[in-house]
């Protein structure tokens, strides 16, 4: 796992908002965080405890399938997820001394679903903090033609926090920022390979 991010890369981060660490798993890493992923995925899906969103309204339950908080019922997640190296990595990027894990969750997007809403993370946690930082594993290749991660340079230090719905509402989170409207959106690929990004 390549955990070491250089000081101009965490300057980037903190003033962009985001940031893809290439090569971040290698393939033996990867193949791991595929089967575990794909395991802790199913027996949710199987349990009926809810922690997914399956059960959601038709429109977002189209977007992705996703599981919430797979690292209190799976060993193998929990394993993945509380490695320290992630913890440091995330404090360093977030120019803190140290973090905890709020929030996990697994999106499987299948072909040809329906898009997701421009938005932001923080708003739907229960804390707002400009230190807090997301990081997104891609266990696919992420590209712009398939449906990678697009993002707002800068915006994570802008606007307070407000919940915008994410659902066939787009243009929402531009409701309540116009002014994003002038920022220009930057495409984040991944081929197989995490990105990391800041949430506000």
């Amino acid at each position: 796992m390549k955990t070491e991010v250089a000081p101009e890369r965490v300057t980037q981060f903190q003033k962009e908002g985001f940031i893809v660490i290439e090569g971040f798993l290698n393939s033996e890493e990867l193949q791991t965080w595929r089967d575990v992923t794909e395991e802790a995925v199913q027996q949710r899906l199987v349990s009926g405890d809810g922690l997914h969103n399956l059960d959601a309204d038709d429109f977002y339950k189209n977007v992705f399938t996703q599981c919430l908080r797979l690292v209190d019922s799976h060993a193998g997640m929990k394993k993945l997820l509380t490695d320290p190296r992630l913890g440091r990595l995330a404090a360093t990027l977030s120019g803190v001394d140290g973090v905890r894990l709020w929030h996990d969750q697994a999106l499987f997007k299948q072909p040809y679903g329906n898009q997701t809403a421009w938005h932001r993370d923080v708003p739907y946690w229960a804390f707002h903090s400009r230190k807090s930082a997301s990081m997104w594993f891609a266990l696919d290749d992420a590209t712009v033609a398939n449906g990678c991660l697009w993002y707002l340079p800068g915006t994570h230090l802008l606007g307070n926090y407000e919940l915008t719905r994410i659902g066939s509402n787009m243009l929402d989170q531009f409701h309540a920022y116009p002014e994003w409207l002038e920022i220009e959106a930057v495409p984040a690929p991944a081929r197989q390979f995490p990105s990391s990004s800041t949430t506000p």
